[in-house]
Parts: structure tokens; sequence; C-alpha cells
């Protein structure tokens, strides 16, 4: 930290929106009550960054930034998704240390307090470790099986049931903001840059009001982002099992031969095995396309330069008049 000693560190709290109208009155006092505790030693800013909400959400954020001039938020042109979302409020940031927060309150404000203590010993990065979550049992088999296979598939080492409850500290911040990707996976790319990184156990209870916004397909992207981030095992993956295919013909026609030659096997002409056989390797050469599409495509993303995201307006901001 190098606030001088009569100035209390700032930190900043992220919150990503999108049509939380019914939950911002509860987390701003939620998040009040637990920064007053440490209110002798912190400063604190909540930074909100509404992925076009459609309903009331930005109106609330407008009454609680008049109310509070420590509430900014910032309003984009339309979705961009989650993790961008996210890293833009770290980038918003102007505190010594951000705090991610989902405006849902499944993650409790309440550990703050914790997280600060390990930052204060010296951690870089303070992360919540789900021990439990109130969700459907299909959901969470999902999960499961994504965390194994993120972990699985990346080259870098990444903490089970961790999402984006976390605090990173300065430094941190200042490395995703020269971090250029347009498909960010920020816990993977948090846990690939090492520091001095700390795991939190804890409850996750279920959403206070609302709907989810992460449907099963939005689940299924976010892990093709995971996975095609970290790591480029699954391109090695293809060419494992398009040479494994070819050993598996070359066996079998080895097994025909031999039929044929010393055993003199009559081999029925099976239709349907030559229609299952087709079809397989018509298959397996359009996932791997798909796959190898999958890396091509994000190439071409990237070499587009597109913005990360674009703010349609703002509330507190302290650089909009430049």
């Amino acid at each position: 930290m190098s606030e001088s000693l009569d100035a209390r560190p700032l930190i900043s709290l992220v919150v990503p929106v999108l049509n939380e109208e019914d939950n911002l009155g509860p987390l701003v006092e939620r998040v009040a009550a637990v920064m007053a505790q440490v209110a002798d030693r912190y400063d604190y800013e909540l930074v909100f960054t509404d992925n076009h909400s459609d309903d009331t959400t930005w109106q609330k954020l407008t009454s609680l930034a008049m109310e509070n001039s420590n509430v900014r938020a910032y309003r984009f042109s339309r979705n961009f998704g989650y993790q961008k979302s996210i890293r833009t409020g770290y980038l918003k940031a102007r505190g010594a240390a951000a705090i991610q927060l989902d405006a849902d309150l499944q993650d409790p404000p309440e550990l703050i307090p914790e997280f600060l203590g390990y930052w204060e010993a010296g951690s870089k990065v303070v992360y919540g470790i789900r021990r439990s979550r109130r969700e459907g049992m299909v959901v969470t088999a999902i999960r499961r099986v994504f965390y194994w296979l993120i972990d699985a598939l990346s080259d870098d080492p990444l903490p089970r049931d961790a999402g984006d409850f976390r605090l990173i500290d300065r430094q941190v911040i200042e490395v995703l903001r020269a971090d250029g990707d347009v498909h960010p996976y920020i816990r993977g790319r948090i846990a690939a840059m090492g520091f001095t990184q700390t795991g939190i156990p804890y409850d996750r209870s279920a959403r206070q009001a609302g709907e989810t916004k992460f449907s099963y397909w939005s689940m299924v992207h976010l892990a093709i982002d995971g996975i095609t981030s970290h790591s480029a095992k699954p391109l090695r993956l293809a060419t494992y099992l398009g040479i494994g295919t070819m050993a598996a013909s070359f066996v079998a026609v080895l097994i025909y031969l031999s039929g044929q030659l010393f055993f003199d096997t009559d081999w029925p002409a099976g239709f349907a095995t030559l229609v299952v056989m087709v079809l397989f390797f018509s298959g397996l050469n359009s996932f791997l396309l798909g796959l190898m599409g999958e890396y091509v495509a994000r190439i071409f993303e990237q070499l587009k330069q597109s913005p990360d995201t674009l703010i349609e307006a703002s509330l507190n901001d302290p650089g909009a008049g430049r």
C-alpha cells in the first residue's frame, strides 16, 4: 500500500449488474454495514457496471449515486457479457484493492473484513471457495464437471469451486489492464498470474431476489472461453484422436485381410456397418473442424481489436469531465 499514513486506503467494491432492480438497495445497505466495521482503516467506493439492463436498474443506480457520492456506475451501450463487465469494473476501480461482488448477494459481503485481513498479511489475491451452494442438483453437477474439465485441460492450475468473489491487489489490476484478450476468463487469468493467493471456504447463499442470468447455454459458452483461453490441449487431443482413429482403421484393415487370406472368412457385406462408420468419421471430422474453428475465431476477433465495452452513460465518474 502506497497511501500516506494520514489517509485511509480506498477499497473498490466492483458489482456487475443486469436487471437487478430489487437487489441494489439491500446490497448497498449490507455493504455499508460491513464497511462501517473497518471505517477506521479503510474508505470504500461501489463501482457498478450495468450490462444494459432493461428494467429500472439504471434508474435506481442514478438515485443511489445522487444519495451517495461513493457510488459510481457505468451503463454499457449493450450487453457485452459478464466477464467483460467484471474486467471493466476492475479497470474503473480506483482503490488499492478491488473486491468483486454479485448483486444477488449469494456471496456474503460479511466476508470482506476477512478478505482484507489476508490482503494486509501479504496476499495479492483472496478468493472465496464455495463449500456449499443452494441450487439444483443438475446445475451443481454441471458446475463440478466444468471445474474438473477446465482444471484437467488448463495449462495453469485453477482453484476448484472458486468463482468471481475475490479481492485483487492494485498490482493485479494493472496486469489485467495490459491484457488484451477479447474473450477474458477472469478467474483463470488471475489464477495464472501467480503472486500470493489465498482461498477462503464459505457457504453460498440463495439468490435474494430476481432470476439468475446464467442459462445452460451461458455456462457452456463460459466453459468454452475458459478452456480455449488457457490451454492448447484440446488441439493436441484432436491430433491424438486423429492418429488414434487412423491407427484403429489400420488395425481393422489388417484384421479383415487376415480373415480373408488365412482363415477363409466369409465377411458379410454389412451396409449398416458401413453407414455407421461413415457417420462416425463425418461427425469426428466436424468436431475437429469445429474445435479448430474456435481457436481461429478467437484469433480473428483478437486481430480486430474491438473495444472491450462501450459506455453509454456514467454516474459520479471522476474522469467524465476531462
